[in-house]
């Protein structure tokens, strides 16, 4: 009998930016095949394009990590604070539609100016400064984090709080105790900031939030958990986006010169190239059924756990033909699914987008000679959390 591999698997060190060589192997076997997750549980993988898409958008799989079967990433996961995303219809239409409105395209685009603003005086701050500089912390990190206090009216001056404390709720070799504590100091924080805003409310997110509780349609928990979600999803995964997405393109010199000359048609190309490609959400997508479920011939039982790996969707060669471990910025990559698929996608992928095409559209530009001033074995890549990145990146130029 073949043993069950256990999920998630490490990348290769030699390969930072692909999936793990174990999980292509699966994928070329099968589109669904079983995995063994910490608690011993063995949910089906689901590592195919098609597969995941049709998945996704099957109301017989649920989100509610409530239901029995449902393959937790960790014991008392991070995921119990992450609010209506881990909730079914009606009550996740319900409460998405509450902050539906401030992420919209339309609203995402109002902050471009805000965003360019921004990412220019912080190019401005690393050409004055010292060289070698950790990218992650002069630029990558700055650059989500002012843009989502001012979405929410958070002061900038605090981001320092919120960055340590999402951390810790994100990361997984820490105790049950210190995520909660963690989590616990966000929302305590957030209260206070949102009963101002009750008095006094100003243009931001928590001021609508705050209307809301006030006039009786939401309430203050389920307020304060939709700001911590948008606050940490802010903070964390645009972050490791752009350091990297940088990585990737200095590593592709030849991709890096075509964004570099290339027009605004092409930043947008290379913003969901570098989205498929990197792939940053890296243990899954997880859901349980409630019904049975045929699929590619198999048959998945009801109370079955599911787990679907973006990462080897992303890299399906039938979804994205033309070598899909090739990094291409002139690619058409719209279908990849690192935002998701399905009623439960991304909520942010638009402000993100908007993020991040300004950072591609101006960083490479105004430092055209941006290099690692270390080698790649030299760079720490995450592997203990819920999104992949580098923990620091040191550039010169």
């Amino acid at each position: 009998m073949t043993e069950i591999p256990r999920f998630p698997m490490r990348r290769a060190e030699k390969c930072p930016f692909d999936p793990p060589p174990q999980l292509r192997d699966l994928q070329r076997d099968a589109p669904l095949v079983r995995v063994r997750l910490w608690n011993g549980s063995t949910p089906w993988l689901v590592t195919r394009h098609a597969e995941q898409r049709a998945l996704l958008s099957d109301p017989r799989l649920s989100a509610d990590l409530r239901r029995p079967g449902y393959p937790h990433m960790v014991e008392a996961g991070p995921e119990a604070g992450f609010s209506f995303i881990l909730m079914d219809d009606p009550e996740h239409a319900r409460l998405r539609r509450m902050v539906t409105a401030p992420l919209t395209t339309r609203r995402a685009q109002a902050l471009r100016p805000v965003t360019q603003e921004i990412v220019d005086g912080l190019i401005d701050d690393l050409l004055a400064g010292p060289k070698p500089v950790d990218l992650v912390e002069a630029f990558a990190l700055p650059v989500p984090s002012l843009v989502i206090c001012r979405l929410l009216g958070v002061p900038y001056e605090d981001h320092g709080f919120f960055q340590a404390n999402s951390r810790i709720l994100i990361k997984h070799d820490v105790t049950f105790d210190e995520r909660a504590q963690a989590g616990l100091r966000i929302t305590q924080y957030l209260g206070r900031l949102m009963a101002r805003k009750t008095a006094d409310p100003g243009d931001d997110l928590l001021s609508e939030l705050a209307q809301r509780v006030a006039a009786g349609e939401l309430a203050e928990a389920e307020a304060m958990q939709m700001g911590v979600l948008i606050l940490l999803a802010g903070h964390e995964t645009t972050t490791n986006m752009i350091a990297l997405g940088t990585l990737a393109l200095l590593e592709h010199p030849g991709q890096l010169a075509a964004l570099r000359a290339g027009d605004a048609e092409l930043t947008v190309s290379a913003v969901e190239e570098l989205l498929r490609y990197l792939t940053i959400t890296h243990q899954g997508l997880r859901r349980v059924a409630t019904e049975d479920i045929e699929i590619a011939g198999l048959t998945v039982r009801a109370g079955e756990g599911v787990v679907l790996d973006q990462a080897t969707g992303n890299r399906d060669p039938d979804a994205f033909p033309g070598d899909p471990d090739r990094l291409d910025l002139r690619r058409d990559a719209r279908r990849h699914v690192a935002f998701g698929y399905g009623v439960h996608q991304c909520l942010g992928q638009q402000l993100a987008r908007m993020e991040l095409q300004v950072v591609l559209g101006t960083l490479y530009r105004r430092i055209p000679t941006l290099r690692a001033a270390v080698g790649l074995e030299e760079i720490p890549f995450k592997e203990d959390g819920l999104v992949y990145g580098v923990y620091e990146l040191p550039v010169a130029w």
